[in-house]
């Protein structure tokens, strides 16, 4: 990589949303070119016709290096590999088949790239599920998508701001389905996930998690279900006697009330809901999605597309720039946990706070 800087592979997202918004506000600021090389795929004309609207707005946005390949990209520079349709035009605010098409083009582009090796980490716009989902039946989000293109089985969403750390056992799970795929293989390979993360992409030597109940109450003692009985505790018994420092199950209701999540390194939620919501309400605007458990460090801002806001000039990129920085120290955690030493120490060592600007 061009002076030991790695490339970072962006995707565009949904283009009728926020997220070429996000991406040209983030790189306004040229000294994060001084950092990294970063790697846009995105239809050219999208993000030209997106640079025209914020340009409308009293917003500037930086020009892009087109390129043809990752190993062409230049340092110092917003390159950008062109994807999807030519014939696409940008509808802001409106979902569309073909703008999940768009989408799909971009994150597929990218993938392929880290699966080769050409991009060293991967930062995810928001998209449309359900659109994409007209392009790809069986679509139900970047997690497992990204996790089945570079051949992980035991990964694990989570969800990050500053010290709170929320991962999931089941994700984008219907509620009535939950308790079925609730199994406790997957509730061990879920601990196994978090608990070598924190070592090893955050450096924490000794870390403490907890899991939550499933049911109200964490099923007061069978009463009002038998999950936490015979396959949440078991499995916090099991991990501790492997030696991790692995709690509960912890009534869901309190938990976050009572100041308990201070006490941990992360909390394992049973189910999307029951993470995302305490987690929203603490970081909406700041927090960041990222995948635990894949050889490449994937993250994303934690919110959507936003289509009320798309094309309006007041999307705000704290979450996307916060995704930035904190995949970026990743990287720089996992060179010092396998190597002691790190090329990317500088990211290694950043804080989020200074990027904390108002876009």
């Amino acid at each position: 990589m061009e002076n030991e800087r790695i490339r970072v592979g962006i995707t565009q997202g949904d283009p009728n949303g926020v997220g070429l918004e996000i991406i040209q506000k983030a790189f306004a600021d040229e000294t994060l070119l001084k950092h990294f090389i970063p790697v846009l795929y995105a239809s050219a004309k999208s993000y030209i016709y997106t640079k025209k609207q914020l340009a409308s707005k009293g917003i500037e946005a930086p020009a892009f290096h087109q390129i043809a390949t990752p190993e062409e990209a230049k340092a110092g520079r917003l390159n950008l590999i062109p994807t999807g349709s030519a014939d696409f035009a940008v509808e802001f605010g409106k979902p569309s088949a073909a703008a999940g098409a768009e989408a799909l083009a971009s994150l597929q582009a990218c993938v392929d790239a880290a699966v080769k090796g050409q991009i060293g980490m991967i930062l995810t716009s928001p998209l449309d599920k359900a659109t994409v989902a007209e392009n790809l039946p069986g679509f139900d989000g970047h997690t497992g998508f990204i996790a089945k293109a570079l051949g992980s089985d035991n990964y694990a969403m989570m969800l990050i701001a500053d010290d709170l750390r929320i991962a999931l056992v089941t994700e984008h799970v219907p509620v009535q389905d939950v308790s079925k795929v609730l199994s406790r293989e997957k509730i061990a390979a879920r601990i196994r996930t978090v608990h070598s993360a924190l070592q090893r992409d955050f450096r924490i030597a000794q870390p403490r998690i907890a899991l939550l109940g499933l049911n109200p109450h964490a099923g007061d003692s069978g009463l009002l279900g038998s999950e936490e009985i015979e396959r949440i505790k078991p499995e916090t018994e099991a991990a501790r006697k492997d030696g991790m420092l692995v709690y509960g199950p912890y009534s869901a209701d309190s938990f976050f009330g009572s100041g308990q999540a201070a006490q941990f390194d992360a909390i394992l939620a049973m189910y999307h809901d029951q993470g995302l919501i305490p987690f929203k309400s603490a970081a909406f605007y700041e927090g960041v999605n990222y995948t635990a458990g894949l050889p490449v460090v994937r993250t994303s801002p934690d919110h959507g597309t936003a289509y009320a806001l798309a094309g309006k000039g007041e999307a705000s990129a704290l979450s996307f720039m916060n995704a930035l920085f904190d995949g970026l120290n990743i990287v720089g955690s996992r060179a010092i946990y396998d190597h002691g030493k790190s090329s990317f120490l500088p990211f290694a060592e950043m804080k989020r706070e200074r990027f904390r600007i108002d876009f």
